[in-house]
């Protein structure tokens, strides 16, 4: 017998047919004896659909009010799950984030999660009771719902798996497990049967949408062993978890010492909704760059890639670096306002890029792997703009047109294409 956590996203509970599939998935690890808690997303489309209601309601002059109405999606798909679920002859609850309780910082929108009180929960799952609990959402220590973010369903599920110490955290999302890279880009892309928390870690961060960094995160520290795995298999075709089985279905996440096959590169990740910002003929002096990422720290903007160019005399510099597409305009208008105080004599700013990394923790103990990226991509005639690194990361900066054509010569220079 296992205690297991079980996370549906969005996709896997889009109808109603959907969630009759996702009972199915249930109730086999159920009849196998196996503990259940059920984490769940809203329904595809729902979250969106709230959001626009909040808008059409007014301005959010209070974000409660805003958690309160987006919050609501996760609940319709918990109750509705748990319904089926009886009626298949599964015993289910559902259960609110503050029924839990699941609590968090007094944050809304982006909560972060302080503790859970997992008592009542593991009384309800030892007695046979399916739990399922509406991911994304806890209670604010002023008694208001909260939300955790967008994908905040996986930081759910992993705290939930990591409270009860369940012996493994099930992601049931659209794919069927993590790949070497998009295999809609590169249709040689393997599926990896083991993947490091590192290694996750990194590709969330750079493009890798399956899981949310944040979740990946928390199962590091605490130790949660995640398996990504697809809600659209035949459920009676997927054998239930068996402590001690060591079957993956789908990718496991895990320890890097867990992992038998140890590449140098694990994966490519790419990721096109980067935005370059340049400041030309900035005073190469102390202080200038502190006020730079100052004024856009306390914007709450979030700077990546930064490259620095000193002029032959060493009297002007350069600045260079890269943050979301999406908050260019709001960076390029704190630089316009601090132009006197930081002193440049041009501001560009640009969205015809594309990031792309490599990564493996095979990068640790092999020399070499950055020299035989960068010629690879010369032999190509990609010019790189900007670089960055980890033990176990080396991301370029390129034209945005030649992302396809850099990711797939470096998925083949490493040896990741199937055979």
């Amino acid at each position: 017998m296992a205690l297991l956590v079980m996370k549906f996203g969005g996709t896997s509970v889009a109808t109603v047919d959907k969630i009759r599939n996702v009972a199915a998935h249930v109730k086999r690890e159920a009849d196998a004896g196996n503990r259940c808690a059920v984490v769940v997303s809203a329904m595809a489309g729902q979250t969106n659909q709230l959001v626009q209601w909040v808008k059409e309601a007014g301005s959010v002059d209070d974000e409660r009010e805003y958690d309160a109405v987006v919050s609501s999606g996760e609940q319709v798909t918990a109750g509705l799950l748990a319904t089926v679920l009886r009626s298949i002859g599964v015993k289910a609850r559902s259960w609110q984030g503050w029924q839990v309780p699941i609590r968090t910082d007094e944050v809304h929108g982006s909560a972060r999660i302080a503790g859970i009180g997992s008592d009542e929960l593991l009384a309800g799952l030892e007695s046979g009771e399916v739990g399922v609990i509406a991911g994304f959402q806890g209670i604010s220590p002023e008694g208001r719902i909260t939300t955790l973010g967008r994908g905040g369903s996986d930081t759910s599920a992993v705290a939930v798996a990591a409270a009860i110490k369940a012996d493994q955290c099930d992601i049931y999302t659209d794919v069927d497990g993590i790949y070497t890279t998009d295999p809609r880009m590169v249709p040689r892309a393997r599926r990896l049967d083991k993947i490091s928390y590192e290694e996750m870690l990194e590709m969330a961060s750079l493009g890798a949408k399956v899981l949310q960094t944040r979740s990946v995160q928390m199962a590091m520290v605490h130790g949660v062993r995640l398996q990504v795995r697809s809600s659209f298999d035949p459920p009676e075709a997927v054998p239930a978890f068996q402590l001690g089985d060591g079957t993956v279905a789908g990718t496991l996440v895990c320890h890097e010492d867990e992992k038998v096959e140890q590449r140098v590169v694990s994966g490519i990740a790419y990721a096109k909704d980067e935005a370059k910002v340049t400041l030309v003929n900035v005073a190469d002096k102390p202080g200038v760059a502190a006020g730079v990422f100052g004024r856009l720290a306390d914007a709450n903007i979030n700077v990546d890639m930064i490259v620095q160019n000193v002029s032959d005399d060493g009297r002007f510099t350069d600045l260079t670096f890269t943050v979301l597409d999406s908050d260019l305009e709001k960076v390029l208008a704190v630089l316009k306002d601090a132009k006197a105080e930081i002193g440049y004599k041009e501001l560009n700013g640009s969205t015809d890029i594309a990031k792309v990394s490599v990564i493996g923790v095979g990068m640790r103990s092999h020399a070499g792997v950055a020299a035989q990226t960068f010629a690879a991509l010369a032999e190509k005639g990609i010019n790189i703009e900007a670089i960055s690194t980890s033990e176990i990361k080396i991301s370029v900066l390129i034209d945005a047109a030649y992302a396809e054509l850099a990711v797939r010569t470096l998925h083949t220079l490493f040896g990741l294409d199937a055979n």
